[in-house]
Formats: structure tokens, C-alpha cells, sequence
């Protein structure tokens, strides 16, 4: 999206005169300068969802709406707009992190993130590796102290340097297609090379071991 100036450390940002453009649109589509969760839903065709599903996306939502006031207003959403443009892994990483953290005590333990992936299944479809499976893989691989809860440091190392974990992170809430989808002003494009675009949650993917 062109050269950003830098928001925090190495980040990109986007730029002051697209800013003012996101600005239009936002307040085109949102007169009163908020953004509902029944919006954020249509926006991105998350509608008809069961409640599993539906409580993964309203979890989105939240971690999105930063003052809990129950609405995006444009600067939250300019935000999301930068963590998703921005090219910095540990960034989004901390996203995710706050995303798996529900009850947001500073880690997230297995029942978290079973429950976090529960939901990521519902709303993707059924996957060879269980939620059960994936959450015990995810531990065994990066909660070093054993202690059956992953704090940030342990998340953004151990995510980090496994391809596989990274990709299902990635893939269990996809920040490059809320882009898309913002942009294009359209529900998402179905026939999006799946070379570029994740495919659900990708939990069938990973190798026990």
C-alpha cells in the first residue's frame, strides 16, 4: 500500500493520504462513525453462523474493538488495518495472542485454545487433526516450562520458528482476507488462487510428532 511512515519500531503504516481515503470509505459506509458487530459480520459474510462459530468471530471482534465500547469506531479500525498491512511476524503474532486470549490474564491456557479451535472448526468445516490433537501438538511443541499455559514470550518463539503452527495460526482467522474483503468492498473472492489465500483452518495439515 505504498511507503508507510513508521507507527512503532520497524512497522509499516499506511500512509497519511490513503488514511484520508480509508476515512471516506469508513464514514460512507458507517455515517455515525461506529462499526456494529452485526456490520463487521455482513462485511465479511460471517452471517448464519452457529453459536460456536459465532462466538470465534465475536471474539474477533473484541480483540478489534480496543476500548470495549461494543463498536469499531474509524481509529480501531485503521489500526486492524495497519497490524493486517504491516509485515512484522511478532506483531501479528501478539495479535493472535490476545485473540486465544480469552479471559485476558496475560496467557492462554489448553482450555482456551481447545475452545479457540472448537470454534475455528465450526466455522471452517470438519479437519483431519482434532481440535483435541492440535491444542496437545501446540503444547508439547512450545510450552517449555510445562506448566499447561503459554504465555507471550512462549506463543510469539515457538510460533515463530514452526512453519506448520504459523500457518494454522494464520489460517484460523485470515487478516489478509478482511483486507481483500474491506477493499474490494465485496464478500470474499471464492476463486482466490489458493496458492494466495489460506484454505480454513488448516488443522488437517500438520504432522503429529
Amino acid at each position: 500500500m505504498g511507503n508507510g511512515k513508521s507507527v512503532a519500531g520497524d512497522q509499516r503504516a499506511v500512509p497519511t493520504q490513503e488514511t484520508h481515503v480509508w476515512y471516506r470509505t469508513f464514514m460512507t459506509e458507517y455515517p455515525s462513525g461506529l462499526q456494529t458487530l452485526h456490520e463487521f459480520k455482513t462485511l465479511l459474510g460471517l452471517q448464519g453462523l452457529n453459536q460456536k462459530a459465532n462466538k470465534h468471530v465475536d471474539q474477533v471482534y473484541n480483540t478489534f474493538d480496543t476500548n470495549k465500547d461494543g463498536f469499531i469506531d474509524f481509529l480501531e479500525f485503521i489500526a486492524a488495518v495497519n497490524l493486517i498491512v504491516q509485515e512484522k511476524m511478532e506483531q501479528k503474532l501478539k495479535w493472535y495472542f490476545k485473540l486465544y486470549d480469552v479471559d485476558g490474564n496475560g496467557s492462554i491456557d489448553k482450555n482456551e485454545l481447545l475452545d479457540m479451535f472448537v470454534a475455528v472448526q465450526a466455522l471452517n468445516g470438519q479437519q483431519t487433526l482434532s481440535p483435541e490433537e492440535f491444542t496437545n501438538l501446540v503444547f508439547r511443541k512450545i510450552d517449555i516450562n510445562n506448566d499447561g499455559e503459554l504465555t507471550l514470550e512462549e506463543f510469539i518463539n515457538g510460533i515463530a520458528k514452526d512453519q506448520d503452527l504459523l500457518e494454522i495460526v494464520y489460517k484460523s482467522f485470515d487478516l489478509s482476507n478482511v483486507l481483500r474483503v474491506i477493499c474490494n468492498g465485496k464478500q470474499p473472492d471464492t476463486e482466490i488462487d489458493s496458492s494466495k489465500s489460506p484454505d480454513k483452518a488448516g488443522l488437517g495439515k500438520v504432522k503429529m510428532k
